[in-house]
């Protein structure tokens, strides 16, 4: 990999992190579950030992455990941002489906945001904004968390610039043009004077994102990842492009910058997926874009709680390296 200097997340050896969020489990016991508490809440997890993942035998009481121990470094990248949830009632090897309007259920100390629709219906969405939140959501069998490039409070004004790169097919080969497709668009946001930071999708690609100022609308900011995209395919004909019909592709990687638009999605960090293994989509440093067997699913639950006992989250305070978009874009055509 080229020059890294202005990346995110700096080197593989880092500071242990503490991961679970100052919070423990209860040693109070009921007969249908168990109660953990959380910061200043008492959650009941039911059913603790039903199977979700049915491939590897992850209970729901994993889960939530699991999302307990990543809360603290997990809260700080959804907190203030409607979440639009994947759930699996019966575990991911029964029917899930994709919520966003909060449950009417669901504890008045669970935060929700009203964010006006795409098709004029306005959405409550849930927010994570401490750990309880998160753990309680967790224990309703939400598996997979999603995130938006701007903060629901002002949700027309991004702070933060995305891209997605996935493969055209599951070979190695595939991957490798997406590991260099994101080396070469973080190399180009580095020029630029933006400061980006790299994780696995923790499904089949790389995303690449960069904090902003949040000075321009979802449009303007749109238009600027599109630009780079066909900046980038021009330059890279052969390995990327940003036509939208798969067909028109053939082997090239897209540079997805359509998680840009109003209201579009992101997996959000430290969040998992609902795949076979629980892999999770998982912050990297940029020297780990180029070993050996990265992959987009390399990371588990049980990796995750290992790799953050050992080093600190290469995304820590990842807002304070906002930088200006307008700024940015003045310097793209040079």
């Amino acid at each position: 990999m080229a020059n890294t200097r202005g990346r995110g997340g700096g080197s593989k050896a880092g500071g242990g992190s503490k991961t679970g969020g100052g919070s423990k489990r209860s040693s109070g016991k009921r007969a249908s579950g168990i109660t953990l508490t959380v910061g200043e809440r008492e959650i009941d997890v039911s059913s603790p030992d039903s199977v979700m993942f049915p491939d590897d035998g992850i209970t729901k009481r994993q889960l939530v455990e699991y999302y307990l121990h990543v809360s603290e470094v997990m809260v700080p990248h959804v907190r203030g941002r409607a979440l639009t949830i994947e759930r699996f009632p019966k575990g991911i090897g029964g029917k899930g489906f994709l919520q966003k309007q909060a449950a009417d259920h669901y504890p008045p100390w669970i935060p929700r945001v009203r964010v006006p629709g795409k098709q004029g219906r306005d959405v409550d969405y849930p927010v994570a904004n401490d750990p309880a939140a998160l753990v309680y959501l967790a224990n309703q069998r939400c598996v997979t968390f999603h995130i938006t490039s701007a903060p629901a409070r002002t949700p027309e004004t991004p702070d933060q610039v995305i891209f997605d790169f996935d493969p055209q097919d599951g070979s190695q080969a595939s991957f490798e043009k997406v590991r260099q497709c994101a080396g070469i668009v973080g190399e180009e946001l580095d020029r630029l004077g933006l400061r980006t930071f790299l994780k696995t999708s923790g499904s089949r690609g790389l995303h690449v994102i960069a904090p902003i100022e949040p000075e321009l609308d979802v449009d303007d900011v749109r238009a600027f990842a599109r630009a780079i995209g066909e900046r980038l395919a021009t330059k890279h004909p052969r390995l990327m492009t940003v036509e939208m019909l798969k067909k028109d592709r053939g082997d090239r990687v897209f540079v997805d910058y359509l998680r840009n638009g109003y209201a579009q999605t992101v997996v959000a960090p430290y969040t998992v997926r609902a795949r076979p293994g629980a892999p999770v989509s998982t912050p990297l440093t940029w020297d780990e874009l180029t070993d050996s067997d990265l992959n987009a699913q390399k990371y588990k639950i049980g990796d995750v709680l290992a790799r953050l006992g050992k080093m600190r989250d290469p995304w820590h305070e990842l807002a304070k390296h906002a930088r200006s978009l307008p700024r940015a874009r003045a310097k793209l055509g040079s």
